[in-house]
């Protein structure tokens, strides 16, 4: 039986905050931990957009802090669904920074989130699938069953031999041009 398809430009979500000196640290940085709670509200919205129910966060799986972002700078953090799996969801997200006094924007930070929907009693329930839409779309997409597989090995939920798309990541032969 096929499940309900979502287009994953449905599951696009976007938040902008201004960062405040209680959100800094003494060198003026943002906090990380108060950049992760504000991936985690709207990776959470991406995600609830998807199935409409309820979601929990189940895993932080990458965060790259590539660059500082500075007292008074203006942080804009995008998300959507990159991939569906029964019960869990796979969030990308990338944050951007704009300048205060320049308006100058750019990428500085990405990030992807799992979350499990859930039902009023707390156990998981079915999602919708995902249904990429451009080509970026597909590459992440693709790219998810490999990270589901690497995560769930690291949390011991899976045995390294049953990870089929991270071996075959490995043992393809390749072929140059």
């Amino acid at each position: 039986m096929q499940r309900n398809q979502v287009k994953a430009s449905s599951t696009f979500a976007v938040a902008t905050h201004l960062v405040l000196p209680e959100n800094t640290n003494t060198l003026g940085n943002l906090m990380g931990g108060q950049l992760l709670n504000w991936m985690d509200v709207i990776s959470a919205i991406s995600a609830h957009r998807h199935c409409h129910r309820i979601v929990v966060t189940a895993a932080v799986n990458n965060v790259s802090f590539q660059h500082p972002i500075k007292l008074g700078d203006i942080v804009t953090i995008e998300a959507k669904v990159s991939r569906a799996f029964s019960s869990s969801m796979e969030v990308y997200m990338e944050v951007f920074v704009e300048h205060a006094t320049t308006g100058e924007r750019t990428k500085c930070n990405e990030a992807i989130y799992t979350f499990v929907a859930v039902d009023q009693l707390g156990s998981p329930i079915n999602v919708p699938d995902l249904v990429p839409e451009t080509e970026e779309e597909m590459r992440r997409y693709e790219g998810a069953l490999r990270r589901r597989q690497l995560r769930l090995i690291l949390a011991g939920k899976m045995k390294p031999e049953e990870a089929t798309e991270l071996k075959a990541l490995f043992t393809e032969p390749k072929t140059f041009q």
